[in-house]
């Protein structure tokens, strides 16, 4: 595949395929994933510097632009980092926003399928078929990565799942994917593990790294139990 850095020659050409590739995935889409799409688009079209890789926009002016609330911002924000088509690089802090990369590569492969629709010239740039004329030689997915969970429930435990697997899949494998969210009673979220050594794993290893997810997306979150 064609190196996924927009810069260089080849950097306006990049960037129009990549717009031309999230629309088109898109408008395959149901209509709440159409309207977050439309929305990153807007975003990188305004804000993201493409030779720096860098979005570092404040939940204010992002909300300003969507015509939306903070609160709707984050819950979106972190539904594109749980796609893995945004990644924090910098967290943001008192003075200072967060600041993210956008991953073009898994971008255009989310959208490998709708490739062929737009036209056999985009395939044949994206593919870089004759540099690379191996078509088993694909980023994604990777063997033995777990398909990206389901967010359309909307949950905190969905959208910290889809985190999760973004941030580590493999790790994700394992323990991750065989939770099931049990219920909320405020600020407890509660989960069941497959069996007690799964769930004593979770909760002695993991707890840290699953609860900054779950905090993520929403800031209610202050304690996760993992049953069995």
């Amino acid at each position: 595949m064609l190196a996924m850095k927009p810069v260089g020659r080849n950097a306006a050409a990049l960037k129009y395929d990549l717009l031309t590739v999230m629309g088109a995935y898109a408008l395959a889409q149901d209509k709440g994933r159409q309207r977050l799409v439309l929305r990153l688009m807007t975003l990188v079209t305004a804000r993201y510097n493409w030779a720096r890789d860098e979005l570092a926009v404040g939940q204010r002016e992002i909300a300003r632009l969507w015509q939306v609330d903070e609160r709707t911002v984050k819950r979106e924000m972190a539904k594109l980092r749980a796609m893995g088509w945004l990644r924090v690089t910098r967290q943001g802090a008192r003075g200072r926003v967060t600041e993210y990369s956008l991953c073009i590569a898994r971008i255009l492969e989310d959208g490998r399928n709708r490739w062929a629709d737009v036209g056999p010239d985009l395939v044949q740039r994206l593919d870089g078929s004759a540099a690379e004329p191996d078509p088993k030689v694909v980023p994604l997915p990777l063997k033995g990565r777990a398909e990206p969970p389901d967010l359309s429930e909307g949950t905190e435990w969905a959208l910290a799942k889809g985190m999760l697997h973004a941030e580590d899949p493999a790790r994700y494998t394992a323990w991750i994917a065989g939770l099931e969210r049990r219920g909320r009673d405020g600020g407890r979220l509660s989960l069941i593990a497959p069996s007690r050594f799964h769930a004593t794993y979770v909760a002695t290893h993991l707890t840290a790294w699953v609860l900054a997810a779950a905090q993520a997306v929403d800031a209610g979150v202050a304690e996760l139990v993992v049953e069995w």
